[in-house]
């Protein structure tokens, strides 16, 4: 599969900001490993990270275009107010999306445990750290699998 993972605002700084909830590894790091347990499954994946919502958006329409079989998304903090995520991910409804946030995000701040991008996808996953990213591919695989049968 081609698998685009997105991550929002922020988690750029992992390793550095808030070492308690998010760990000390760094975001490099955090991308060697998803691409390698990615290609070790045989998966073609690209990660990319950015501050600006209207970039993300873009990245969904880039993956419609470019034929991807599967999103991932740590949308960070627009998790909980940027209907226009939800919206570029309902506008790619063919491609299946999984939600992914390092922390516990329900075992946090309140205004943290309501996600408005969670009901576009397939599925949310957290509180795994970095394994959650592999939790993901893994569930968009077997997503797959069920519409191919």
């Amino acid at each position: 599969m081609k698998i685009l993972v997105l991550n929002g605002p922020n988690l750029n700084m992992v390793g550095i900001r808030e070492q308690g909830i998010y760990g000390n590894r760094s975001y490099g790091d955090i991308v060697a490993y998803i691409k390698e347990e990615g290609t070790k499954r045989g998966h073609e994946i690209e990660v990319l990270q950015s501050n600006y919502e209207g970039q993300m958006i873009d990245w969904f329409q880039k993956a419609y275009f470019e034929n991807y079989d599967g999103i991932i998304i740590n949308p960070g903090a627009y998790t909980h107010y940027s209907y226009a995520i939800h919206d570029a991910i309902k506008s790619v409804v063919t491609i299946p999306t999984v939600e992914v946030h390092l922390s516990n995000v329900h075992a946090r701040e309140e205004f943290r445990h309501k996600s408005v991008t969670a009901s576009a996808c397939i599925g949310q996953l957290c509180g795994f750290g970095e394994f959650g990213y592999v939790l993901a591919i893994q569930a968009l695989e077997d997503y797959k699998a069920k519409q191919k049968a």
